[in-house]
């Protein structure tokens, strides 16, 4: 039990904070979703517009709703380099920093052009951020515990949406523009809670190998991963296999970014990262997530309150569910998470288009009704993968050297979908209503072909081991000949002395 590890209660409670980054993206992202459903006042004399209003037209609602995806979009490639060069920490630290920074900005907004900017430059922190937090927390964790803890990094931006979701309910009563500005302004507290978790928490010993900083490594792992006993076997064995293969990596990939398509096997991993990011934002949640209370309006529910509520509770069964699938991840696998996520949302966006077709063109309320339930069912199936496994599947299948340039090119995918995503829905769903659910049931079904031809399973591998999947296709040649040394052969060759 970790609990009585002094070592791993450390580690874990700065694995813990470090949650706090993908709750800062949920309490970012669903921010705006939460003050869409405040009701339009008087602006006060020094604004030039209402920001917050449901007069907004389309093309500007979804331009303030993508506008962190924009922060992210620019944001993913450099920090990898950060991440990469000067570690894991110092990029989330600068991530949390600029977040900070940006919410004071949009808490004290003079215009609406000034909100857009600071949510981009919101975008910008927790994107930063987010390249750093998830590979440490990966390289990090026990191995007994990584998959587990990678999985509900992901659940925790729920944790985020929650926040923000009660803020914005408690923010009603104010009967001035504190009732948008508080929440604005308390997007920093998960960014403090990242610094206070930065000085707990301890360098990847995965980057400080690649570093040539292995003492320091070993004596990380030794703390944390044996409770300071020096000479366990399991220390000594996990040593060993980041020494062997991160050095010898490094020499033989000298390629960069072109080292995603210099094989079968990397360009496999390649599509994988785009299309989980792809995923992500458009298997129909996108829409639910982002613009949820016209959505609630379109079916009849048209009371602030109540739209504000059921905001809340969809993110708290997100939460709960999401949870189960991380737990679940580790027992059953993620290849069949993946596929039996996908089927059930095939089958509950089906219901919904229905329900909600009926409800519009026939006038069956009960047909409206009914549609909230399905959309707590769908994103029960949307949870237990998609949501989940994020972030842990990408990190999982990449090997070291790519592994912070295939996030971003996973977080990017991700944030381009979001953009053209949450700045189409507005437009599409206005004009189309029910019948926009059909365009995400075409996804759908691509993406359970996908899944199920393309997604190998990665249960019970350690990091170095589930890189050799891909690594055995990237290795042989069209005769069937090794071209490179596999993981035995790589660990004879380039095993680590510490004397």
């Amino acid at each position: 039990m970790w609990l009585r590890d002094r070592g791993l209660r450390q580690l874990n409670l700065g694995i813990f904070l470090m949650f706090s980054t993908s709750a800062a993206n949920g309490f970012t992202g669903g921010l705006i979703n939460g003050l869409l459903v405040l009701p339009q006042c008087e602006p006060p004399h020094n604004l030039d517009v209402a920001v917050f209003t449901r007069e907004l037209s389309p093309q500007m609602l979804g331009l303030v709703i993508a506008a962190g995806g924009i922060g992210g979009i620019v944001s993913y490639i450099p920090a990898s380099y950060v991440a990469d060069i000067f570690g894991r920490k110092a990029c989330v630290g600068l991530g949390s920093i600029i977040v900070i920074a940006a919410a004071v900005i949009q808490a004290a907004v003079p215009n609406i052009w000034v909100l857009l900017s600071s949510r981009v430059l919101a975008g910008i922190g927790v994107g930063t951020a987010s390249i750093a937090a998830p590979l440490l927390v990966t390289e990090i964790a026990h191995p007994r515990m990584r998959q587990t803890v990678t999985a509900l990094y992901s659940s925790t931006w729920y944790l985020g949406a929650i926040s923000s979701g009660i803020v914005t309910i408690s923010s009603l009563s104010i009967p001035n523009d504190w009732s948008w500005r508080l929440p604005c302004l308390l997007q920093l507290i998960y960014p403090v809670l990242q610094l206070f978790g930065l000085l707990c928490i301890p360098e990847s010993p995965r980057w400080l190998v690649s570093a040539e900083r292995k003492d320091e490594a070993l004596e990380i792992l030794t703390k944390y991963h044996a409770n300071g006993v020096a000479g366990d076997s399991g220390v000594a064995h996990e040593f060993e296999k980041m020494c062997a293969l991160i050095p010898l990596e490094k020499t033989l990939d000298r390629e960069g970014w072109k080292k995603f398509v210099s094989s079968r096997g990397y360009i496999h991993i390649l599509a994988i990262c785009i299309l989980v990011g792809i995923m992500e934002e458009w298997a129909g949640n996108g829409i639910i997530s982002y613009y949820f209370a016209p959505i609630l309006g379109s079916i009849g529910v048209k009371n602030t309150m109540d739209q504000a509520s059921l905001n809340l509770g969809l993110q708290t069964w997100n939460l709960l569910l999401s949870g189960v699938g991380s737990l679940a991840s580790e027992r059953y696998g993620r290849r069949i998470l993946w596929l039996l996520s996908t089927i059930f949302m095939l089958v509950c966006l089906t219901v919904i288009a229905t329900l909600t077709g009926l409800y519009a063109e026939k006038g069956i309320s009960s047909a409206g009704v009914a549609v909230i339930p399905m959309l707590f069912l769908f994103f029960a199936a949307y949870d237990i993968a998609y949501a989940a496994l994020f972030f842990a599947y990408p990190a999982e299948i990449l090997p070291f050297e790519l592994r912070a340039k295939g996030l971003a090119v996973t977080l990017l995918a991700d944030s381009i979908g979001a953009f053209s995503n949450q700045y189409a829905n507005p437009v599409a769903f206005s004009r189309m209503q029910w019948r926009y659910y059909c365009v995400f049931l075409g996804f759908l079904s691509f993406f359970l072909f996908s899944i199920y031809f393309f997604f190998p399973e990665t249960k019970g591998r350690s990091l170095e081991e589930v890189s050799q999947i891909f690594h055995k296709r990237a290795y042989t040649g069209e005769d069937g000949e090794n071209k490179e040394p596999g993981i035995e052969e790589r660990t004879e060759v380039a095993r680590c002395h510490v004397v």
